[in-house]
């Protein structure tokens, strides 16, 4: 159902069963997929491409420029995948051509009011941001990752799988998968013993890691505690997800249980 006071461009490629809201404005770059729903005044523009199943509350805007000085109003993509919530006033922007020229958001995620994704972020699937959380550009989200109301993710900044991150906390370091941080400034508080649960993961599984998280951050030398960490460890799986994202070429360095 489209309402009769919706603008929708003539070049826009709607599926079937698509819902328009009032005054919506849809592009002529954009593709929605099956039962997608659009609510009121919502505005959605540039080269957009959103999957099925998803709701989109009053006043988000999707797609349009970049925030950033070097954007020239070059050809950059936007995607969002299948089932996910984007409530009101949440605002995405598509890539830039330095940084690769996409914004890519995965499935089943929740952007609760007034977040914001920028240029070039990747957002995995499962991720929740809570009220007024703000990606700055590249900024990295794995799946299942949770971060808490008015936290504000710096540009570049990758957040592992799994990992949680309170409040009003200024992610400026990178934050290991199945981590849990928080602090005016994002300082590892542990595990996200709760989440790992939630997954159904083995105690024994968790009390592995729990043991190598011990290892790898007994000391503020992350490289000489991961030369030394036992080969048992590195067999875990989740283990060597961590170590893995410890190890991977970074621009922020990561966050731990020492940082200021």
């Amino acid at each position: 159902m489209i309402h009769k006071t919706a603008i929708i461009d003539s070049k826009a490629k709607l599926s079937k069963n698509v819902k328009i809201g009032p005054y919506a404005i849809i592009g002529p770059n954009v593709e929605i997929d099956e039962e997608t729903e659009i609510q009121s005044h919502v505005n959605i523009t540039g080269n957009t491409k959103i999957g099925k199943n998803n709701k989109i509350y009053p006043f988000a805007s999707i797609g349009n420029d970049p925030q950033d000085l070097k954007f020239q109003g070059e050809e950059t993509k936007l995607e969002i995948g299948n089932n996910n919530k984007i409530r009101e006033y949440v605002t995405i922007n598509p890539g830039t051509e330095g940084g690769g020229g996409l914004t890519k958001i995965g499935n089943n995620c929740l952007f609760m009011v007034s977040a914001h994704i920028a240029h070039d972020c990747f957002v995995g699937n499962n991720v929740i941001l809570a009220n007024n959380v703000p990606l700055g550009g590249h900024a990295y989200i794995d799946d299942n990752a949770i971060i808490g109301g008015n936290s504000a993710v710096q540009q570049f900044t990758r957040v592992g799988k799994s990992a949680m991150i309170g409040g009003m906390c200024g992610v400026v370091r990178d934050i290991i998968p199945y981590g849990i941080a928080h602090g005016n400034r994002s300082i590892l508080q542990g595990l996200n013993l709760i989440g790992l649960r939630r997954k159904n993961i083995s105690n024994k599984e968790i009390m592995t890691l729990s043991d190598a998280y011990k290892e790898i951050f007994k000391s503020e030398n992350l490289t000489e505690n991961l030369s030394s960490l036992p080969k048992n460890f590195k067999n875990n799986k989740l283990v060597s997800e961590v170590v893995d994202f410890i190890e991977k070429d970074k621009k922020r360095p990561i966050c731990t249980p020492f940082s200021k």
